[in-house]
């Protein structure tokens, strides 16, 4: 298969951490072939200088409009503030280039309905980067709820799921991520992961509540820094019991670590603690990789290690596993806990090498767009019901 030429846009964070090591780590399926960057600081640009990757293989752009117009870029990955999504990925489209946006995919549904069905029509993959379906705490969730009722294992029929980001942090950032910007706040960055992982896990909920706020005091008031969702799912027929689901990010919560996910179900509980380590282990690699790799004249593949599954990437310490308690009984006297191991290896490899299958091979794509679509759309629903104070019916 030959590789596929993509193009970077921007040198932020996502490019940096999130992008670039894995276009590198997987030079079978993918080349870097340029970056976009309007002001960067050295003619070879943010990426090449961070990464030791030779200006006369990586093409260094400056306007979007060469980035459009170059034919050789087939795959453009959008990694550039939330309220740049939409008009960056329908112009990247309209000039026939597949594209990976990064969450959240747009501000409002109609932009991310108008994008989906612009691929169709120009016959071009989008891709939404919920890269945190591939997080090692998530599929050890996973592999829990799919045990059988049999299982003397399993939690039976969930009637409560807690999932949360929270953080410790007293000030700002001081990135574009703290201005009153379309699609920001705390809801749309951390949410959109919180909220696209319960979808997966239990589909279109009939209402939400949520509450959100300015809790600091510091920075832009209409900007979130905490929020609470609660996706709520009636009693029927697969779920005989009504299920509550309750997402939260707080900014100061004083914890080490941090609590993730918290089950109940009718024949037991699970609690789990610690943030999945792949984020901090790509933020350290390329780190490292910038001190200690030098220019070659080959393509690079970086010394992550991000693609082996033996190299400790992706794998939580034991001491973050999460742990189940049964009652032993049916009036709950007695109980026994037990440890439930985070055995898979969490792998956001995978997300690029199903992109890569999607565009060369037509395969399925693990993250439908409908599925990004319907992220925004109970955004959307929970800021609503957080400004009225109300609940909402999801339709």
């Amino acid at each position: 298969m030959e590789p596929i030429k993509c193009c970077a846009i921007g040198a932020g964070l996502a490019t940096l951490t999130f992008h670039v090591p894995f276009i590198l780590a997987l030079p079978s399926l993918f080349t870097l072939h340029s970056v976009l960057e309007r002001n960067p600081p050295s003619p070879s640009g943010t990426v090449c200088d961070k990464f030791k990757l030779s200006s006369s293989e990586v093409k260094l752009h400056q306007s979007f409009n060469e980035v459009l117009s170059d034919p050789e870029i087939e795959l453009v990955l959008i990694g550039t503030p939330n309220d740049t999504h939409y008009i960056l990925a329908k112009a990247a489209l309209e000039a026939g280039k597949h594209v990976l946006v990064d969450k959240p995919v747009t501000p409002s549904v109609q932009e991310a309905k108008e994008l989906g069905q612009l691929a169709k029509d120009k016959r071009k993959v989008l891709y939404a980067f919920q890269n945190r379906r591939w997080d090692q705490d998530y599929l050890a969730l996973k592999r829990l709820l799919d045990l059988p009722e049999s299982d003397s294992r399993s939690l039976g029929s969930i009637v409560e799921f807690e999932s949360h980001f929270d953080r410790y942090r007293l000030g700002l950032k001081g990135s574009w991520k703290d201005e009153p910007r379309p699609a920001a706040g705390l809801m749309f960055d951390l949410g959109s992961h919180l909220i696209d992982q319960t979808l997966c896990l239990f589909g279109r909920p009939s209402q939400i509540t949520a509450f959100a706020s300015n809790l600091r005091g510091i920075g832009h008031p209409n900007v979130d820094d905490n929020f609470t969702i609660h996706m709520h799912y009636p009693a029927g027929s697969a779920l005989p019991y009504p299920l509550t689901a309750i997402l939260r990010a707080h900014p100061l919560s004083v914890r080490s670590p941090q609590i993730r996910f918290i089950l109940l179900g009718q024949k037991g509980s699970y609690i789990k603690y610690g943030i999945d380590v792949q984020e901090e282990q790509l933020k350290s690699l390329t780190s490292a990789h910038s001190r200690t790799v030098t220019t070659t004249t080959t393509s690079p593949t970086p010394e992550y290690l991000i693609t082996s599954h033996s190299s400790g990437y992706g794998l939580e310490p034991e001491s973050y596993w999460g742990t189940l308690e049964h009652a032993t009984d049916p009036n709950g006297t007695t109980f026994v806990k037990s440890v439930w191991p985070s055995e898979e290896s969490g792998c956001y490899t995978d997300l690029y090498r199903n992109l890569a299958a999607t565009i060369r091979e037509n395969a399925e794509l693990k993250v439908k767009w409908e599925e990004a679509t319907a992220v925004i759309e109970m955004i959307e629903l929970a800021r609503k019901s957080a400004r009225e104070g109300k609940t909402i019916d999801v339709l």
